[in-house]
């Protein structure tokens, strides 16, 4: 069967253009799949046009409604059906798409790529997992990032076995060794949810280590670190954080005097350079693993290279039959 990658048109807070922009150029890089561009009809054509972009009518799947970054989750999927987050799940649900993508409201596209896509049997719940530099010119991932905000041992655990076979699946990292975030490497630190889960990690059949703490993100000590969504997503943004402080810092650094700006200029090549595995276009979006079908989900300012590369990632996991070897690993390592 061809494989087939639906695109929220209408996600994101550069939507429409970004999305089919971006949508496009994958399709056009390898045009080994089908692309299906969910959204208002109208808006889609008229950003083709201004592009001058080959999107066919079959291309396009109508929805008239569009949940916004501010709409709250839970209630917007109810009061709007016929929205394009909505929808573009619906049809992997249904088989009509073998993987769905999209930059619009996190929370919307967990809820509804959970409710519609379903879990994969035996998981309680489907984790964000994100790739951070480390030193080792690699990445360090961390799971949760904020799929949930409240997590028990037994979640926790289930981020582990998922991200474990992703990361082994997709980067190639043969069992890859996990960490569990904590204040201390020492055994009898850390708050009871982290002893549980100690326990848990401990007797199962993944490569866990113990304890690592924040500073062995960057260091790469671990492949991937384990915590839960309300932490993660502290990281996440933090991490994000970083790059754009260091473009303000250099930029004021800069503008007070012509030696600065001469030496700025110099070391700007170099430290691009260096920072490159930071750029969270080059990795697009994060899939919500742990489900019955592919969802990747994107940053609301994503560019059209993130887009880009979030279809290029949803079409390498269905080459690869990631979902089929999740199911297969879940109840192999739990």
């Amino acid at each position: 069967m061809h494989c087939r990658i639906a695109v929220d048109a209408m996600g994101g807070d550069f939507a429409p253009t970004n999305a089919v922009v971006g949508a496009m150029q994958a399709y056009e890089q390898k045009k080994n799949f089908d692309l299906l561009l969910v959204g208002r009809r109208d808006e889609i054509l008229k950003v083709a046009a201004s592009h001058n972009l080959s999107v066919s009518d079959d291309m396009i799947v109508h929805t008239d409604e569009v949940i916004e970054m501010s709409d709250s989750p839970m209630s917007s999927l109810k009061k709007k059906p016929n929205s394009s987050i909505v929808v573009g799940a619906q049809l992997v649900r249904d088989n009509k798409a073998d993987g769905f993508v999209s930059a619009g409201n996190t929370g919307a596209m967990s809820v509804s790529s959970i409710f519609n896509i379903g879990r994969i049997k035996g998981v309680a719940r489907p984790t964000l997992t994100a790739p951070f530099p480390n030193e080792n010119d690699g990445f360090t991932f961390i799971a949760d990032v904020g799929a949930f905000v409240d997590s028990k041992a037994q979640h926790l655990l289930g981020y582990a076995i998922l991200s474990s076979v992703f990361i082994e699946e997709i980067y190639g990292i043969k069992k890859p060794k996990i960490g569990l975030l904590n204040v201390g490497e020492e055994e009898g630190k850390g708050y009871q949810l982290i002893t549980e889960t100690s326990n848990l990690l401990s007797e199962s059949d993944i490569n866990y280590v113990g304890y690592v703490e924040g500073k062995d993100i960057f260091k790469g000590t671990v492949d991937l670190v384990v915590c839960d969504g309300f932490i993660g997503n502290i990281l996440l943004k933090f991490a994000e954080s970083i790059i754009p402080f260091l473009r303000a810092r250099i930029k004021d650094y800069a503008s007070k005097s012509l030696m600065n700006k001469i030496k700025a200029g110099i070391s700007r090549t170099p430290l691009k350079e260096a920072l490159k595995n930071a750029n969270y276009e080059l990795h697009g979006g994060l899939p919500l693993l742990g489900l019955n079908g592919i969802s990747i989900i994107g940053h609301g300012s994503s560019t059209p290279l993130a887009i880009k590369n979030m279809v290029l990632r949803a079409k390498e996991m269905y080459d690869k039959n990631l979902i089929k070897i999740i199911e297969e690993s879940f109840g192999q390592y739990s």
